[in-house]
């Protein structure tokens, strides 16, 4: 791994500029960062813009101008183009910090930071918690991995749009803590439909239901922001779960079942009289 270097970061590109690199990108702006913004999707321009970034023509020149990369693509095929021979590998400078935020396999990101390690770059994992609404606020929660030092030069970055940063170790551990953090919360998703769906069933307020929960210890963040989870993601985060747990030969009968009530609770989330039926 190459020492990091000393100097501040005062260029950041953002690959990705969907519902949490949007934001992300407005954070970053209005803490000074120089912004520079690359999406396969033309039509973000304008909102990225508007937010104070500056639309690089793809990642190629974005690499090429960019003192840290932050990668907020949604897949791994995604991610793993990135780190090719035509993008990153080539175009980035070497010293550059790259981060990925993309929710992905510990084992792929412990690959690309040894690939990216062989071309002169810092690749580190930077995972992000809590949901769009903490982007939009700048609340997030990230998960860091990677050497010491340079996670200490990327933090003034991650603190623009994160209210707590926490250093998990090496390589890897970031999509583990994110991994851990996701299948809690599909559970507790799941849990509280079930929950509410009883309550509703037997004609109490659900609101006020709701509300009394949160003070009792069976509170948790997917009830607390009840009606705005999309589970846009859900089958995807529990993929990986059962992933690690074949690997690390662990049985999760409850994370298995979680992930098949999501595949069919996504459609009618939130609509408590048709659970259950």
């Amino acid at each position: 791994m190459n020492k990091p270097h000393s100097s501040p970061i005062r260029t950041v590109g953002v690959i990705g500029a969907g519902r949490m690199g949007q934001p992300i990108i407005g954070h970053l702006a209005r803490k000074g960062f120089t912004v520079l913004a690359a999406d396969t999707d033309a039509a973000k321009r304008a909102e990225v813009e508007k937010r104070g970034g500056q639309w690089a023509a793809d990642a190629a020149s974005l690499a090429a101008g960019s003192d840290a990369i932050l990668v907020c693509v949604g897949y791994d095929r995604e991610l793993r183009e990135l780190f090719s021979e035509r993008v990153l590998l080539k175009h980035a400078r070497r010293g550059t910090v790259v981060a990925i935020l993309s929710t992905v396999h510990p084992e792929t990101v412990r690959e690309l930071a040894q690939l990216g390690g062989r071309h002169g770059l810092d690749v580190i994992d930077a995972t992000m918690c809590r949901g769009s609404w903490a982007a939009d606020e700048g609340t997030l929660l990230s998960f860091v991995a990677g050497p010491a030092g340079i996670v200490e030069r990327l933090k003034p970055v991650l603190a623009a749009f994160s209210s707590d940063i926490i250093h998990t170790g090496d390589i890897g551990t970031a999509q583990v803590a994110k991994a851990v953090n996701n299948m809690i919360m599909w559970a507790c998703l799941v849990a509280d439909h079930e929950g509410l769906a009883l309550a509703q069933r037997y004609g109490l307020d659900i609101e006020m239901m709701r509300k009394a929960l949160q003070t009792t210890h069976s509170a948790n963040g997917a009830l607390e922001h009840w009606g705005k989870q999309t589970m846009a993601w859900a089958d995807d985060d529990m993929e990986i779960v059962a992933a690690m747990a074949k690997e690390m030969r662990l049985a999760l009968p409850q994370a298995k079942a979680v992930q098949e009530v999501c595949r069919t609770l996504k459609p009618k989330r939130f609509k408590l009289d048709q659970y259950g039926s």
